[in-house]
């Protein structure tokens, strides 16, 4: 029964999106006479993108209603050739969310749409804390807090809203946990959520960017054309995110299908696109997007990437950013036009370090071989290094190239970090700088998931969402592009041999 609202009471209709998602969620294997009913299902997870007020908890509440009493596991085939199902002996289900407030979302819509129902004799208690079922089963809400019941052999686990829960924090282990306990019984999760911010990584981003065969990414989209910004293209995105679920009026003003009113969420969307587009694009658009944290908005970083060959000589500057077990290590060049790549050391690999690639460490030898070759085979100009942790590396190159040329530059010192910051996200945004990007998939990567971390006196470092989303790619381009305009302004270039130097570089802009 519909669990509450002017039509609380009265039957619960699935809509054709509601019936295509389930359709797909139990889908069986294509080979699934072949396989146990605890490996007959096509999809080991589902995953349902819709903006807010589609009808998303009542949905899974509907689910869990079947979940917990009806005929949801595979249980070969009849006579026909016709798949049959069975109902889950002991089916144990948990309700989960960031916190016990969100968990109501789907909680309190379940235990009246049980208790109004034809339900209310198969599940007679339906407490606030917790659903008991036949064959000792039982529903409960639960957080990361209720870490003591995360280990249970689950069946069923809708997670609600995982579009907010960060890589790398609690929320992530906890979806993992309740992942393995599915695994155990041949239960299944299925995740509803809103657009997420791209910054941080969360559980639901990972799922959608997995690609992976056996999961279900049911996401409605706009075309990429329209703009949320602009209310005409805004109106045509929330008709189609929000589907079947959109109010219709027959000329008598009476309602035919649906039951969200256009109008109000137009009403709502238009306020909080002034205040803050991105969250208004996430939560009305079904739109993925950067947080307001978030160092550069969607489409800066990748509108200054361009294909253009690696070059191979040339006065550049240079900058890396170090570490030794937890981030990565990256050079970085910058040539006189702005333009900034990854070199390759005297093996042609990148110079990029990644310590989960290179046995927990960051390989020493390696690097300074890179630093080495890129010595020799570029001009370098200026090289702006973090010294922490490569203070004596620092020291060295220092000693074999000058410290006219080889400069200490600690990224901790926070108003300089933050003037190097802004002078390059300045540059990035201006269209008349020139700068631009080599097309480094993981330095596309580390630029989205800067995000802002304020300081006193309005300043600002950049910082990570989570401890697996590193940003080192683009702490090495702020020294680099520091280097380049330093040298720029203190005319380093026309110190040296003109031999040595392209007359390109000199057109700056």
């Amino acid at each position: 029964m519909i669990p509450d609202g002017d039509l609380a009471g009265q039957p619960y209709m699935l809509t054709d999106e509601m019936w295509t998602f389930l359709v797909k969620h139990y889908r069986l294997h294509e080979g699934a006479r072949e396989h146990s009913w605890q490996t007959a299902w096509h999809y080991t997870k589902s995953m349902l993108v819709r903006p807010q007020k589609w009808g998303k908890s009542p949905f899974v509440a509907a689910m869990i209603c079947a979940e917990a009493v009806g005929d949801v596991i595979f249980a070969g085939w009849d006579a026909n050739g016709e798949p049959v199902a069975r109902p889950w002996p002991t089916a144990i289900i948990q309700v989960t969310a960031s916190t016990e407030d969100q968990t109501d979302n789907v909680y309190k819509a379940l235990r009246p749409m049980i208790d109004t129902g034809p339900l209310t004799d198969l599940i007679p208690d339906t407490g606030e804390t917790r659903i008991n079922l036949p064959g000792a089963g039982w529903i409960e809400p639960v957080t990361s807090k209720a870490l003591s019941r995360l280990g249970a052999r689950v069946t069923f686990v809708p997670q609600d809203e995982p579009g907010t829960w960060p890589g790398g924090s609690q929320l992530e282990k906890m979806a993992d946990t309740q992942y393995r306990g599915l695994a155990g019984t041949g239960g299944r999760p299925v995740l509803i959520t809103n657009g997420w911010d791209l910054a941080e990584n969360s559980v639901a981003q990972q799922l959608a960017e997995s690609n992976e065969p056996d999961v279900l990414v049911d996401h409605t989209k706009a075309p990429e054309h329209l703009s949320y910004t602009n209310k005409v293209d805004r109106q045509k995105i929330h008709r189609i995110v929000y589907g079947d679920s959109a109010l219709k009026l027959d000329r008598g003003g009476n309602r035919v299908t649906g039951w969200v009113n256009l109008d109000r969420i137009e009403a709502e969307a238009s306020k909080l696109v002034k205040k803050d587009p991105n969250q208004a694009a996430r939560f009305f658009g079904n739109i993925p997007s950067m947080g307001s944290g978030s160092w550069l908005q969607p489409g800066q970083y990748s509108d200054r990437v361009v294909v253009r060959e690696r070059p191979k000589s040339g006065p550049v500057c240079l900058g890396f950013d170090g570490s030794d077990v937890d981030d990565w290590s990256a050079i970085r060049l910058s040539t006189f036009d702005f333009h900034k790549f990854t070199p390759v050391d005297h093996l042609g690999r990148r110079t990029i370090w990644n310590p989960a690639l290179t046995g927990g460490k960051i390989p020493r030898l390696e690097v300074m071989a890179a630093f080495e070759y890129v010595f020799q085979t570029y001009d370098v100009v200026r090289a702006y290094l973090d010294p922490p942790l490569w203070a004596s590396e620092v020291n060295f190159l220092q000693g074999k190239y000058g410290d006219r040329v080889v400069f200490e530059w600690p990224t901790y010192r926070i108003k300089p970090m933050h003037a190097a910051l802004e002078r390059l996200k300045t540059d990035i945004i201006n269209p008349t700088s020139g700068l631009s990007f080599d097309a480094d998939p993981d330095a596309d990567i580390h630029y989205r998931n800067a995000v802002m971390r304020a300081r006193a006196g309005q300043t600002y470092i950049l910082g990570k969402p989570a401890d697996n989303q590193k940003i080192d790619i683009v702490m090495s381009d702020a020294l680099a592009h520091e280097a380049v305009n330093d040298a720029i302004a203190a005319n380093d270039l026309g110190r040296r041999k003109t031999s040595q130097i392209s007359t390109t570089f000199y057109k700056i802009g």
